[in-house]
């Protein structure tokens, strides 16, 4: 894991904050959270060092010792409350009044999950958990090794986890399709026709979106399962940074939904 990984994310959410105002908010809270984030990462790095090793597909399994980290989630929820819109605000504040016992139970709930289970827009605590979790996962996945998996199973090889966003990037003469996972932001090779939800392979039955505001991502959805994933062709636009532009693109979310499609996995915020 290199640092830039983050100082990229910060940086892409400031470029479409400003190229994309009715996306404002939501970016730059994300780019306060990336930056949060960003300092929990090497706050582990420090607190773990290469203890924390984990091989194979064991991320889910490997031990959790909170004890070094809980003091960590509650300078988080005292960050977050100075920089959170009102519903997550509240629920870092309630939190934080709950103290250690609470916060333990949280994040080894959190931690310990079905890959199946995303927080919803409604639940600020369950929101706030992945927030803290998600660069410990990280900081886990990159002292990890993948185990090779086919390209038509859509889950992550290392945590199990369910894929955020979809990825084209450049080969050869055309474009190679990889997912990124939306716990430990692990990305890993998918056939570009399939489906990533049910493995949907007629073709007609897959639908592509695009709009022209936003012509380097497209919406991918299955009639078959009615669920949906965006892509971010990178052959279109090499600056994009996935996990940011999925993040900013809420016109593509609502045209799914106008057509009663379901996201695959929601993002940070529940979305």
């Amino acid at each position: 894991m290199s640092r830039s990984k983050w100082d990229q994310r910060i940086a892409r959410a400031e470029a479409l904050a400003e190229k994309h105002p009715f996306a404002g908010e939501i970016l730059r809270f994300y780019k306060e959270v990336a930056s949060l984030q960003r300092d929990l990462y090497l706050a582990f790095e420090k607190i773990f060092g290469e203890v924390f090793n984990v091989s194979g597909n064991a991320l889910l399994d490997a031990d959790l010792n909170l004890d070094p980290i809980l003091p960590r989630f509650g300078e988080f929820l005292s960050r977050i409350q100075a920089i959170a819109p009102g519903p997550i605000r509240a629920s870092a504040s309630n939190l934080q009044s709950q103290g250690h016992a609470r916060w333990r139970d949280l994040l080894i709930s959190s931690w310990r999950s079905s890959p199946d289970f995303q927080p919803v827009a409604d639940d600020g605590e369950a929101l706030l958990a992945s927030m803290f979790l998600q660069p410990l996962a990280e900081f886990a996945a990159d002292r990890s090794t993948a185990q090779p998996r086919s390209e038509t199973l859509a889950i992550c090889p290392l945590c199990n986890g369910r894929p955020l966003v979809g990825v084209l990037r450049p080969e050869g003469d055309g474009a190679k399709r990889s997912l990124i996972c939306s716990r430990c932001a692990t990305e890993w090779a998918f056939r570009r026709i399939v489906c990533p939800a049910c493995g949907e392979e007629t073709v007609e039955k897959l639908a592509i979106y695009t709009a022209d505001e936003f012509q380097h991502v497209r919406v991918e959805a299955c009639d078959t399962c009615r669920y949906y994933i965006k892509t971010v062709d990178l052959t279109k636009n090499g600056h994009a940074v996935p996990v940011v532009d999925e993040l900013a693109t809420i016109p593509l979310n609502l045209w799914a939904q106008e057509h009663d499609y379901v996201k695959l996995r929601a993002n940070f915020l529940g979305i």
